[in-house]
Protein backbone atom coordinates (compact mmCIF):
# COMPACT_ATOMS: atom_id res chain seq x y z
CA UNK A 1 0.00 0.00 0.00
CA UNK A 2 1.32 3.65 -0.64
CA UNK A 3 0.56 6.62 0.84
CA UNK A 4 -0.17 10.18 -0.70
CA UNK A 5 3.28 11.19 -1.48
CA UNK A 6 3.71 7.58 -3.21
CA UNK A 7 6.04 6.20 -0.60
CA UNK A 8 5.59 2.48 0.38
CA UNK A 9 4.46 1.73 3.82
CA UNK A 10 6.93 -0.63 5.64
CA UNK A 11 5.17 -3.64 7.16
CA UNK A 12 3.56 -3.43 10.20
CA UNK A 13 5.04 -6.65 12.45
CA UNK A 14 4.10 -7.34 15.86
CA UNK A 15 4.44 -4.17 18.61
CA UNK A 16 8.02 -5.38 20.71
CA UNK A 17 5.91 -4.00 23.72
CA UNK A 18 3.18 -6.46 23.48
CA UNK A 19 5.96 -9.13 22.74
CA UNK A 20 7.39 -8.70 25.93
CA UNK A 21 4.24 -7.91 27.73
CA UNK A 22 3.00 -11.42 26.49
CA UNK A 23 6.26 -12.80 27.83
CA UNK A 24 5.44 -11.72 31.12
CA UNK A 25 2.04 -12.85 31.37
CA UNK A 26 3.30 -16.05 30.30
CA UNK A 27 5.82 -16.52 33.07
CA UNK A 28 3.07 -15.37 35.56
CA UNK A 29 0.54 -17.89 34.42
CA UNK A 30 3.25 -20.72 34.70
CA UNK A 31 3.73 -19.56 38.49
CA UNK A 32 0.32 -21.17 38.79
CA UNK A 33 1.14 -24.69 37.85
CA UNK A 34 2.94 -26.15 40.89
CA UNK A 35 -0.21 -25.01 43.18
CA UNK A 36 -2.96 -25.93 40.48
CA UNK A 37 -1.52 -29.43 40.23
CA UNK A 38 -0.85 -30.17 43.88
CA UNK A 39 -4.58 -29.56 44.55
CA UNK A 40 -5.24 -31.41 41.56
CA UNK A 41 -3.28 -34.58 43.28
CA UNK A 42 -4.68 -33.67 46.71
CA UNK A 43 -8.57 -34.08 45.55
CA UNK A 44 -8.45 -36.05 42.85
CA UNK A 45 -5.88 -38.87 43.74
CA UNK A 46 -3.79 -38.84 40.20
CA UNK A 47 0.07 -39.09 40.43
CA UNK A 48 1.78 -35.84 39.80
CA UNK A 49 2.83 -37.22 36.44
CA UNK A 50 -0.44 -37.64 35.42
CA UNK A 51 -1.48 -34.29 36.49
CA UNK A 52 1.05 -33.17 34.19
CA UNK A 53 -0.29 -35.49 31.23
CA UNK A 54 -3.78 -33.92 31.85
CA UNK A 55 -2.20 -30.30 32.19
CA UNK A 56 -0.94 -29.92 28.60
CA UNK A 57 -3.44 -32.91 26.71
CA UNK A 58 -6.64 -30.52 28.45
CA UNK A 59 -4.95 -27.33 27.39
CA UNK A 60 -4.54 -28.92 23.69
CA UNK A 61 -8.65 -29.52 23.97
CA UNK A 62 -9.00 -25.83 24.81
CA UNK A 63 -7.00 -24.04 22.51
CA UNK A 64 -8.68 -26.46 19.48
CA UNK A 65 -12.14 -25.42 21.04
CA UNK A 66 -11.12 -21.83 20.55
CA UNK A 67 -9.51 -22.54 17.32
CA UNK A 68 -12.67 -24.55 15.92
CA UNK A 69 -15.22 -22.09 17.30
CA UNK A 70 -13.36 -19.13 15.99
CA UNK A 71 -12.92 -20.49 12.50
CA UNK A 72 -8.82 -20.03 13.07
CA UNK A 73 -8.05 -23.95 11.91
CA UNK A 74 -4.73 -24.13 9.76
CA UNK A 75 -3.58 -27.49 9.47
CA UNK A 76 0.74 -27.60 8.24
CA UNK A 77 1.07 -28.55 5.02
CA UNK A 78 4.53 -29.07 4.67
CA UNK A 79 6.91 -31.29 6.05
CA UNK A 80 8.71 -28.44 7.85
CA UNK A 81 5.24 -27.27 9.36
CA UNK A 82 4.42 -30.65 11.17
CA UNK A 83 8.26 -31.33 12.35
CA UNK A 84 7.30 -28.17 14.32
CA UNK A 85 4.10 -29.77 15.53
CA UNK A 86 6.02 -32.73 16.75
CA UNK A 87 9.09 -30.92 17.90
CA UNK A 88 7.15 -28.72 20.29
CA UNK A 89 4.86 -32.12 21.50
CA UNK A 90 8.04 -33.83 22.02
CA UNK A 91 9.39 -31.21 24.01
CA UNK A 92 6.30 -30.67 26.33
CA UNK A 93 6.05 -34.35 27.14
CA UNK A 94 9.55 -34.40 27.61
CA UNK A 95 9.31 -31.12 30.25
CA UNK A 96 6.02 -33.01 32.20
CA UNK A 97 7.94 -36.70 32.27
CA UNK A 98 11.14 -35.71 33.79
CA UNK A 99 10.05 -32.79 35.94
CA UNK A 100 7.30 -35.07 37.59
CA UNK A 101 9.56 -37.78 38.03
CA UNK A 102 12.26 -36.11 39.07
CA UNK A 103 10.51 -34.04 42.17
CA UNK A 104 9.80 -37.56 43.38
CA UNK A 105 13.17 -38.23 43.92
CA UNK A 106 14.53 -35.17 44.73
CA UNK A 107 11.62 -32.66 45.64
CA UNK A 108 9.90 -29.91 44.36
CA UNK A 109 12.57 -26.88 45.10
CA UNK A 110 15.80 -28.94 44.10
CA UNK A 111 13.98 -30.07 40.39
CA UNK A 112 12.38 -26.59 40.13
CA UNK A 113 16.37 -25.07 41.01
CA UNK A 114 17.74 -27.37 38.02
CA UNK A 115 15.07 -27.32 35.52
CA UNK A 116 14.46 -23.36 35.50
CA UNK A 117 17.80 -22.57 36.19
CA UNK A 118 19.25 -24.90 33.37
CA UNK A 119 17.13 -23.49 30.66
CA UNK A 120 18.31 -20.39 30.72
CA UNK A 121 21.94 -21.28 30.27
CA UNK A 122 21.12 -23.80 27.22
CA UNK A 123 19.38 -21.39 25.55
CA UNK A 124 22.17 -18.54 26.11
CA UNK A 125 24.81 -20.79 24.36
CA UNK A 126 22.55 -22.04 21.26
CA UNK A 127 21.60 -19.08 20.49
CA UNK A 128 25.59 -17.57 21.02
CA UNK A 129 26.87 -20.46 19.07
CA UNK A 130 24.31 -19.56 16.41
CA UNK A 131 24.92 -15.55 16.32
CA UNK A 132 21.01 -15.05 17.29
CA UNK A 133 22.41 -13.94 20.81
CA UNK A 134 25.26 -11.80 21.55
CA UNK A 135 27.25 -13.32 24.71
CA UNK A 136 28.06 -10.22 26.78
CA UNK A 137 28.64 -9.33 29.94
CA UNK A 138 25.43 -8.32 30.40
CA UNK A 139 24.04 -11.34 29.77
CA UNK A 140 26.17 -13.30 31.43
CA UNK A 141 25.39 -11.10 34.44
CA UNK A 142 21.96 -11.50 34.41
CA UNK A 143 21.85 -15.39 33.95
CA UNK A 144 24.68 -15.24 37.49
CA UNK A 145 21.88 -13.26 38.69
CA UNK A 146 19.13 -15.03 38.12
CA UNK A 147 20.50 -18.31 39.18
CA UNK A 148 21.95 -16.67 42.32
CA UNK A 149 18.11 -16.08 42.89
CA UNK A 150 16.97 -19.41 42.27
CA UNK A 151 19.48 -20.84 44.39
CA UNK A 152 18.82 -18.56 47.44
CA UNK A 153 14.62 -19.30 46.59
CA UNK A 154 13.26 -22.99 46.04
CA UNK A 155 16.55 -23.84 49.40
CA UNK A 156 18.07 -27.02 49.98
CA UNK A 157 16.87 -30.65 49.05
CA UNK A 158 14.88 -32.41 51.80
CA UNK A 159 16.86 -34.54 54.14
CA UNK A 160 17.46 -38.48 53.42
CA UNK A 161 18.19 -38.10 49.87
CA UNK A 162 20.48 -40.82 48.83
CA UNK A 163 23.24 -39.78 46.54
CA UNK A 164 21.80 -42.33 43.58
CA UNK A 165 18.86 -40.51 44.01
CA UNK A 166 20.59 -37.02 44.08
CA UNK A 167 21.78 -37.81 40.85
CA UNK A 168 19.05 -39.78 39.07
CA UNK A 169 16.67 -36.56 40.17
CA UNK A 170 18.94 -34.00 38.47
CA UNK A 171 19.41 -35.69 35.67
CA UNK A 172 15.71 -35.55 35.15
CA UNK A 173 15.61 -32.48 36.12
CA UNK A 174 18.20 -31.47 33.35
CA UNK A 175 16.36 -33.14 30.79
CA UNK A 176 13.09 -31.32 32.05
CA UNK A 177 14.80 -28.15 31.29
CA UNK A 178 16.12 -29.08 27.93
CA UNK A 179 12.54 -29.85 27.32
CA UNK A 180 12.13 -25.92 28.08
CA UNK A 181 14.81 -24.76 26.04
CA UNK A 182 13.76 -26.74 22.96
CA UNK A 183 10.54 -25.13 23.16
CA UNK A 184 11.78 -21.71 23.53
CA UNK A 185 14.37 -22.40 20.39
CA UNK A 186 11.72 -23.62 18.36
CA UNK A 187 9.65 -20.96 19.24
CA UNK A 188 12.13 -18.21 18.66
CA UNK A 189 12.68 -19.42 14.86
CA UNK A 190 9.68 -18.27 12.76
CA UNK A 191 7.91 -21.27 11.01
CA UNK A 192 5.25 -20.00 8.71
CA UNK A 193 3.70 -22.81 8.12
CA UNK A 194 3.12 -24.07 11.68
CA UNK A 195 -0.08 -21.14 13.13
CA UNK A 196 0.44 -20.98 17.05
CA UNK A 197 -3.08 -21.99 17.45
CA UNK A 198 -3.97 -24.62 15.53
CA UNK A 199 -0.11 -25.70 16.16
CA UNK A 200 -0.29 -25.44 19.99
CA UNK A 201 -3.52 -27.42 19.50
CA UNK A 202 -2.09 -30.35 17.73
CA UNK A 203 1.30 -30.61 20.04
CA UNK A 204 -0.17 -30.38 23.37
CA UNK A 205 -2.85 -33.22 22.40
CA UNK A 206 -0.07 -35.61 21.21
CA UNK A 207 2.17 -34.37 23.76
CA UNK A 208 -0.82 -35.55 26.38
CA UNK A 209 -1.42 -38.49 25.23
CA UNK A 210 2.56 -39.84 25.33
CA UNK A 211 2.42 -38.42 29.41
CA UNK A 212 -0.91 -40.25 30.02
CA UNK A 213 0.32 -43.15 28.51
CA UNK A 214 3.85 -42.92 30.30
CA UNK A 215 1.88 -42.51 33.82
CA UNK A 216 -0.67 -45.52 33.53
CA UNK A 217 2.37 -47.85 33.59
CA UNK A 218 3.36 -46.29 37.27
CA UNK A 219 -0.22 -45.42 38.01
CA UNK A 220 -3.57 -44.64 37.53
CA UNK A 221 -4.59 -42.31 35.26
CA UNK A 222 -8.03 -42.11 36.10
CA UNK A 223 -10.28 -40.10 38.89
CA UNK A 224 -13.84 -40.25 40.21
CA UNK A 225 -14.88 -36.62 38.96
CA UNK A 226 -16.25 -33.75 41.61
CA UNK A 227 -16.84 -30.33 41.10
CA UNK A 228 -13.78 -29.45 42.24
CA UNK A 229 -11.01 -31.92 40.55
CA UNK A 230 -13.16 -31.03 37.02
CA UNK A 231 -12.68 -27.09 37.74
CA UNK A 232 -9.08 -27.91 38.70
CA UNK A 233 -8.23 -29.65 35.79
CA UNK A 234 -9.86 -26.95 33.42
CA UNK A 235 -7.80 -24.27 35.44
CA UNK A 236 -4.78 -26.25 34.83
CA UNK A 237 -5.10 -26.56 31.11
CA UNK A 238 -6.28 -23.26 30.83
CA UNK A 239 -4.03 -20.72 32.73
CA UNK A 240 -0.71 -22.47 33.02
CA UNK A 241 -0.81 -23.99 29.81
CA UNK A 242 -3.33 -22.66 26.92
CA UNK A 243 -2.92 -19.13 28.13
CA UNK A 244 0.71 -18.94 29.45
CA UNK A 245 1.81 -21.14 26.07
CA UNK A 246 0.12 -19.25 23.28
CA UNK A 247 1.48 -16.24 25.17
CA UNK A 248 5.22 -17.66 25.61
CA UNK A 249 5.03 -18.57 21.65
CA UNK A 250 3.64 -15.03 20.34
CA UNK A 251 6.38 -13.08 22.79
CA UNK A 252 9.10 -15.13 21.04
CA UNK A 253 7.63 -13.68 17.65
CA UNK A 254 9.31 -10.18 18.48
CA UNK A 255 11.69 -11.50 21.24
CA UNK A 256 14.94 -14.25 20.96
CA UNK A 257 14.55 -17.03 23.34
CA UNK A 258 17.11 -16.05 25.69
CA UNK A 259 15.03 -13.15 26.43
CA UNK A 260 11.89 -15.62 26.57
CA UNK A 261 13.77 -18.23 29.33
CA UNK A 262 15.00 -15.21 31.23
CA UNK A 263 11.41 -13.38 31.15
CA UNK A 264 9.98 -16.55 32.19
CA UNK A 265 11.66 -16.37 35.82
CA UNK A 266 8.40 -14.67 36.85
CA UNK A 267 7.62 -18.51 36.95
CA UNK A 268 8.98 -19.71 40.48
CA UNK A 269 8.54 -15.86 42.12
CA UNK A 270 4.37 -16.47 40.99
CA UNK A 271 4.63 -19.89 42.70
CA UNK A 272 6.22 -18.56 45.73
CA UNK A 273 3.75 -16.32 46.11
CA UNK A 274 0.83 -18.36 45.48
CA UNK A 275 2.12 -21.26 47.74
CA UNK A 276 2.26 -18.84 50.58
CA UNK A 277 -0.81 -17.73 50.00
CA UNK A 278 -3.15 -20.71 48.95
CA UNK A 279 -0.93 -23.27 50.84
CA UNK A 280 0.65 -21.63 53.69
CA UNK A 281 4.40 -21.90 52.24
CA UNK A 282 5.75 -18.65 53.67
CA UNK A 283 9.13 -17.49 52.25
CA UNK A 284 12.17 -17.19 54.40
CA UNK A 285 14.46 -13.93 54.50
CA UNK A 286 17.17 -15.97 52.13
CA UNK A 287 13.73 -16.45 49.79
CA UNK A 288 13.23 -13.27 49.67
CA UNK A 289 16.39 -12.34 48.67
CA UNK A 290 16.37 -14.88 45.78
CA UNK A 291 13.06 -13.20 44.89
CA UNK A 292 14.85 -9.77 45.03
CA UNK A 293 17.54 -11.20 42.43
CA UNK A 294 15.14 -13.09 40.62
CA UNK A 295 13.17 -10.04 39.78
CA UNK A 296 16.17 -7.79 39.36
CA UNK A 297 17.22 -10.47 36.82
CA UNK A 298 14.18 -10.19 35.01
CA UNK A 299 14.17 -6.01 34.96
CA UNK A 300 17.34 -6.14 33.64
CA UNK A 301 16.01 -8.37 30.36
CA UNK A 302 13.54 -6.75 30.11
CA UNK A 303 14.87 -2.79 30.34
CA UNK A 304 18.33 -4.22 28.04
CA UNK A 305 16.18 -6.27 24.85
CA UNK A 306 15.40 -5.23 21.98
CA UNK A 307 13.33 -5.89 18.90
CA UNK A 308 14.06 -8.63 16.83
CA UNK A 309 13.67 -7.50 13.03
CA UNK A 310 10.41 -8.42 11.48
CA UNK A 311 10.97 -11.04 8.87
CA UNK A 312 9.76 -9.84 4.98
CA UNK A 313 6.72 -11.35 3.75
CA UNK A 314 7.81 -14.88 2.32
CA UNK A 315 11.01 -15.07 4.59
CA UNK A 316 12.03 -17.11 7.69
CA UNK A 317 13.99 -14.42 8.76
Amino acid sequence: MSDALGERRAPIGPHPGRGLGALVIAGIAWGSSGTLGTLLTRSSGLSLMAAGGYRIAVGGLLVAAFVLVTRQLRLPTRRAGWVRVFGIAGCSALYQVAFFTAIGSIGVALSTLVAIGSAPILVLLVDAATGRHRLDLRSVGTVAMALGGLVLLVGTPPLGVTPNALLGGVGLALLAGVGFAGISLLGGRPEPDFQNLTGTALAFLIGGVVVLLLASVVGPVTFTPTPRSLLLVVALGLVPTAVAYLAYLHGLRTHSSTTGVLVSLLEPLTAALLAAILLGEWLTTPALVGAALLLGAVTLTATGTRRRPTPEPGKLG
